[in-house]
């Protein structure tokens, strides 16, 4: 169904991965996808596949936001749809967190969601109204060990979401997260190796772990996240605002 004709959707990080997905579900929902993606490579190879627009755009860049932001409303004819979906993620023990690591995790999970939505927010304001959609995790509901710095990021995502949603809804601007569980993305990959490092486990051990610790008995695929992204930014969910979706085959209740 084409649940968002007619719609101009910004999905940040929307090259590969679950960014992909919600690429190719937001055009099959009808909606006019932006890929923007650090790597324009990339993005312009999802964008041929959807029949989108690619654009290079770096989320911890702030002050160049705005100026991408206005270049894609004025190519587009507008925004609606902001996916904050950029983010990275990094392991490491209280004794090895760097400086540089906080700083880097915090500008792009945090910062790049922030600063992108001040960004997107006055040209979904002129079309009256829209729809903003953040990335948490699981890892934001609950601490880990060895990952205080991407469990924090990921918790700051939902307050964010919060306090931003209450400040735009005058603006008709609804304001939402999701909070997905274990992908199986090549994210995951790396994600694993790390796991091998700090737990001392086998590669591919943690990801078999996590995966069969799932209710549902399985990882995510990117489109489980890809299409509660097309929920939220369709009228269908056109009374739900400042809410973190948990979508982790049961994982997390709340």
């Amino acid at each position: 169904m084409k649940t968002l004709e007619g719609k101009v959707a910004v999905v940040t990080g929307g090259a590969r991965g679950i960014g992909r997905a919600i690429c190719e579900a937001l055009s099959e929902a009808g909606a006019k996808v932006v890929v923007a993606d650090l790597s324009l490579a990339e993005a312009e190879e999802t964008a041929r596949a959807i029949e989108g627009m690619a654009v290079s755009m770096d989320v911890t860049r702030f002050d160049d936001l705005a100026s991408n932001m206005q270049n894609v409303a004025d190519a587009m004819g507008g925004i609606d749809i902001l996916v904050n979906n950029a983010g990275i993620f990094n392991m490491a023990s209280l004794d090895k967190v760097t400086a540089d690591d906080y700083r880097r995790q915090y500008d792009v999970n945090v910062g790049g969601t922030i600063f992108a939505c001040q960004a997107a927010v006055p040209h979904i304001r002129k079309r009256g109204g829209g729809t903003i959609i953040n990335f948490s995790s699981q890892a934001g509901r609950r601490g880990e060990p060895n990952i205080t710095l991407y469990c924090s990021t990921k918790a700051a995502v939902i307050s964010v979401t919060q306090s931003l949603a209450l400040e735009l809804a005058d603006d008709n601007i609804r304001v939402n997260a999701i909070a997905p569980g274990v992908v199986d993305t090549p994210m995951w990959d790396v994600v694993d190796a790390q796991f091998a490092q700090y737990e001392n486990k086998p590669l591919g051990q943690k990801k078999r772990e996590v995966g069969e610790a799932v209710p549902l008995g399985r990882m995510g695929a990117p489109r489980d996240i890809a299409d509660p992204v097309v929920f939220l930014a369709s009228d269908a969910a056109r009374y739900i605002t400042a809410q973190t979706l948990n979508v982790d085959g049961g994982n997390w209740m709340s």
